[in-house]
C-alpha cells in the first residue's frame, strides 16, 4: 500500500479490509498493547498479593496502609483500563471498514478523550498508591509479604501515565489527519 492509498487515522482507504501486518505496525497498537499489559500487571499484583493480615488476625487488609480504598482503586482501574484497551483494540481493527469521515472523526475523538482520561486516572492512582505505601506501618506487615507486588503496582501505575499520555499524543496527530481528510472531502464534494 503506497502513501496515496492511506487515509485518515493511518488506516487504509475507507471500506478496506483488515490487514494484520499493517495493524500491528501502527504505533497506537503497540502503545495500546503495552498499556493493556501494564493494567493487567497492576490488577494482578493487587489481587494476588495486595491483601495481608497479621499472624494474630483473621481479616485481611490492604497492603497500602490498611486502606481498602487504595486496593479497590488499583483493582477497579486496572480492570477497567484492561477492558478499555481491549475495546479500543477492537475499534482499531474495525477502523478500516468505517467509510464515513465523520464516523472516523468520532472514533478518533473518543480515543483522544479516553486516552487523556486514563493518563489522568493513572497519575492520580500513582500518587494515591505511592502515598499510602509511604505511610504504611511496618507492624501492619511483620512478615514483609507482598511488598514487591505493591512496589510493582506503583511502578506500573507510573509507567501507565506515560503510555496513556503517548496514546493521547498519537491520537491527536491522527485527529489532525481526520480533520484534513474531512476538509478535503468537503472541498471536492460541493457542487
Amino acid at each position: 500500500m503506497d502513501g496515496m492509498e492511506r487515509g485518515a487515522y493511518g488506516a487504509g482507504r475507507a471500506g478496506g479490509s483488515f490487514e494484520p501486518l499493517t495493524f500491528i505496525q501502527q504505533p497506537h497498537t503497540g502503545l495500546r498493547i503495552v498499556s493493556w499489559f501494564f493494567s493487567l500487571v497492576i490488577f494482578g499484583c493487587v489481587v494476588n498479593e495486595g491483601y495481608i493480615n497479621r499472624p494474630d488476625e483473621v481479616e485481611q487488609f490492604c497492603i497500602f496502609n490498611r486502606n481498602q480504598n487504595a486496593c479497590n482503586y488499583a483493582v477497579s482501574m486496572g480492570s477497567l483500563a484492561f477492558l478499555c484497551c481491549m475495546a479500543f483494540l477492537a475499534l482499531d481493527a474495525y477502523f478500516p471498514q468505517i467509510s464515513s469521515v465523520k464516523d472516523r472523526k468520532k472514533a478518533v475523538l473518543a480515543d483522544v478523550g479516553t486516552s487523556a482520561f486514563w493518563s489522568f486516572v493513572w497519575f492520580v492512582g500513582f500518587c494515591f498508591l505511592a502515598n499510602q505505601w509511604q505511610v504504611s506501618k511496618a507492624e501492619d506487615n511483620p512478615l514483609q509479604s507482598g511488598g514487591d507486588a505493591a512496589r510493582a503496582a506503583i511502578t506500573f501505575s507510573f509507567f501507565s501515565i506515560f503510555t496513556w499520555g503517548a496514546l493521547t499524543l498519537v491520537s491527536l496527530e491522527r485527529l489532525k489527519r481526520v480533520c484534513f481528510e474531512e476538509e478535503y472531502e468537503e472541498l471536492f464534494t460541493q457542487p
